[in-house]
């Protein structure tokens, strides 16, 4: 290892012996140790806090959202324009909306600098 690479900077925390314990817990069935599955964790959210990837209930979330408002949007356009909308119309705007629901989420996550928060 190159020496303007060595790990020569420290950061730490202090926490209750139960805290402790239950990140040795996890570190050791990870098969790290603590200190290894500490730097792991602590690199993996740098990342997240720069917009690499949203946060696990961020995107499922999102896409419902989505799926819901191309639904009621095509929906209240059809009325607006004194169309009846039938059942099986009703069906095939959902189908839709739920195939296209994960990418219109992910479109709208990378228009967003920080992955969807801020």
């Amino acid at each position: 290892m190159a020496a303007d690479q060595l790990r020569n900077r420290t950061v730490g925390s202090k926490m209750t012996e139960s805290e402790y314990e239950k990140l040795v817990a996890v570190a050791e069935r990870d098969g790290l140790t603590l200190g290894e599955w500490c730097r792991k964790v602590l690199l993996a959210q740098a990342s997240t806090t720069e917009g690499t990837k949203p946060i696990a209930t961020e995107q499922p979330l999102l896409a419902e959202v989505m799926a819901l408002r191309t639904i009621l949007l095509n929906a209240l356009f059809r009325l607006a324009q004194g169309a009846v909308l039938t059942t099986e119309e009703l069906d095939r705007l959902i189908e839709r909306a739920d195939g296209e629901r994960f990418e219109r989420a992910q479109e709208r996550f990378a228009e967003v600098p920080t992955g969807g928060r801020s």
